[in-house]
């Protein structure tokens, strides 16, 4: 059927197939699908649970090709490879170490013997490279993946490493390399600090979930965009980049938090709280995203400046037995009094509306720049909420549109209540009603104006 097709579609159908088994099958299908899959610039291929599964079996282990042979003949037959992922699915993640018995490493694809097979063959115009490694058999073996990939792949723009133990020993400087993820990786401090000194002209960082950090710091001059999650409690962390616009920080209770970001433009920070927090007043903040189980003692020793538009806050439970001081929309609208649209989640509306059933908000200032609400309620006492909707509504003069999403255990007759009232009584504002679920995406049930 291919002989009836100009070889330029064929190719152009060759290129779009997602799975390079599915390529690998094509191949010896005819001529003309071997010779032109050799000129398909990128290669993809994931190790299935499916797969896993057959490989252990003693049923079927003798008919299962071993993933590697099947990637390494596939990149042999490769003429120009700009892009290459290899890896395992993410279900395989939810094997346990003690679910095997023997130490294989068939699946160590940031094993360096096997890597140093196949990387020197394509590197020359590779642009993007991604290894997803299966964790049981790599997180006991320390890999110097970094400095085989950092000799040879002087192109290389984008670099994404998982699930590994890494060293950064003989690592080379990457000036190329303009984005880094690392997701699961274990490092040390002096690593990260190399990180810092080999890949200079990154302008995105991701680093998700990486262990083993005790006083880790990013000090990139380029960074534009890092998102940074840290499972584990660091003495302390800092971040210094000049000219980074967008920050997405996850950790629990640093001793120390520093900061050294003055063009940051959208910051989502989440935290239970911090000791020592240095962070030099934000210019151009406008979008800020804010969760902590201090909210408020965040608020008034972080400088987040007047410029902020668009705010949302979130009350994280506490691990501790108290909390001195609870959230409350007094001291929020007086810090930041320029906030055009405001979202409050589950926790944080709860806790504003209890302060204010004990304090009201006679001291809170008026929101005049504020023009919507996004709140997630949990009705326990409707008559409640509702004094406490109108006297927010009281505060806000322009306030033009408010979305409340109620919890979906919400009897539906205290539901159709809140909206009855709130529609009626403040007719001016456009309501939008939804309802929200733990773990679940929003429910938008009407909108009403």
């Amino acid at each position: 059927m291919e002989e009836h097709l100009p070889q330029s579609l064929i190719f152009d159908i060759l290129s779009r197939l997602t799975d390079s088994a599915d390529l690998a099958r094509c191949r010896v299908v005819s001529k003309t699908l071997n010779s032109l899959s050799r000129d398909v610039p990128s290669i993809n291929l994931l190790c299935t649970l499916s797969r896993y599964q057959k490989s252990r079996s003693p049923a079927t282990a003798h008919r299962v090709t071993p993933f590697k042979a099947i990637f390494y003949n596939l990149v042999s037959n490769y003429r120009k490879l700009e892009s290459v992922s290899i890896g395992v699915d993410k279900s395989l993640g939810e094997i346990f170490y003690d679910d095997l018995e023997d130490e294989r490493d068939d699946l160590c694809l940031t094993d360096v013997g096997f890597v140093k097979d196949w990387l020197p063959r394509v590197c020359g115009e590779l642009r993007f490279l991604s290894i997803s490694d299966f964790w049981i058999q790599s997180c006991w073996r320390k890999s110097d993946v970094l400095a085989v990939i950092s000799s040879c792949c002087h192109r290389l723009i984008e670099l994404e490493l998982r699930n590994a133990w890494l060293t950064v020993d003989g690592l080379n400087p990457m000036p190329m390399l303009t984005k880094l993820t690392l997701e699961f990786i274990r490092l040390e401090d002096e690593d990260l600090n190399n990180v810092n000194n080999c890949f200079p002209c990154l302008q995105v960082l991701n680093l998700v979930g990486v262990g083993g950090l005790k006083e880790p710091k990013i000090h990139l001059l380029h960074l534009k965009n890092c998102l940074w999650t840290i499972s584990n409690a660091p003495l302390s962390l800092a971040i210094y980049a000049p000219n980074l616009m967008k920050l997405e920080l996850k950790c629990i209770k640093p001793k120390s938090l520093v900061l050294e970001t003055p063009l940051l433009y959208d910051f989502h920070l989440s935290l239970e709280k911090a000791n020592e927090v240095r962070i030099k007043e934000f210019q151009n903040l406008k979008n800020l995203q804010l969760e902590s189980s201090s909210l408020c003692s965040l608020i008034n020793i972080v400088p987040f400046g007047h410029t902020i538009k668009k705010l949302k806050v979130e009350a994280l439970k506490s691990t501790e037995p108290t909390e001195m001081r609870r959230f409350d929309l007094v001291t929020l609208f007086n810090i930041f009094p320029n906030v055009s649209s405001l979202t409050l989640g589950p926790r944080a509306w709860s806790e504003a509306e209890n302060h204010f059933h004990q304090e009201g908000l006679e001291r809170m200032a008026v929101m005049k720049e504020l023009k919507e609400i996004s709140a997630y309620l949990v009705v326990d006492d409707i008559d409640a909420t509702l004094s406490f909707i109108f006297s927010v509504l009281n505060k806000c003069p322009n306030l033009s549109d408010l979305a409340l999403l109620i919890h979906c255990e919400v009897d539906s007759g205290i539901s159709s209540r809140i909206v009855s009232r709130c529609t009626v009584d403040h007719p001016r504002v456009r309501w939008r009603w939804g309802m929200w679920k733990e773990g679940a995406e929003d429910t938008w049930v009407s909108v009403g104006i």
